[in-house]
C-alpha cells in the first residue's frame, strides 16, 4: 500500500524518565493512528477484488459491488451511492392447472 504519508518520528528513549519525551511519543502515536484510520490516495498497478456482493444492500456510499444485469450474465463493478439503489433481483416460478398433450 502506497499512500504518500509523512511518517511520524519515534526518537530513541532517554536513559531516565523524561516527561517531554513521553509527550512527544504519545503525539507520534496519535499521528500514526490518525493516518492509518483515515483513507488516503491510492495508486495501483494491479488490483484483485474477490467475493464482492452483487448489490448495494447494506453498503455505505463509496463501497464497490459486482452488479449483474437481469440475465445474470454481464457483471461489472459499481460504486454504491446514497441516492441510487441497486437492489437484489427476485425470481419466481409457479404453475396453475394441468396440461394434457396427446400425440397421434
Amino acid at each position: 500500500m502506497s499512500r504518500n504519508l509523512t511518517k511520524p518520528f519515534f526518537a530513541s528513549p532517554p536513559d531516565e524518565y523524561d516527561p517531554k519525551y513521553m509527550s512527544d511519543l504519545v503525539l507520534s502515536f496519535a499521528l500514526y493512528l490518525e493516518q492509518m484510520q483515515n483513507p488516503g490516495e491510492g495508486r495501483h498497478t494491479a488490483l484483485t477484488l474477490t467475493n464482492l456482493q452483487t448489490d448495494d444492500q447494506g453498503l455505505p456510499p463509496g463501497e464497490l459491488f459486482n452488479y449483474h444485469d437481469a440475465s445474470g450474465m454481464m457483471g461489472f463493478v459499481k460504486i454504491a451511492v446514497a441516492d441510487i439503489s441497486n437492489l437484489r433481483g427476485n425470481s419466481v416460478t409457479g404453475g396453475v392447472g394441468a396440461v394434457t398433450v396427446t400425440i397421434s
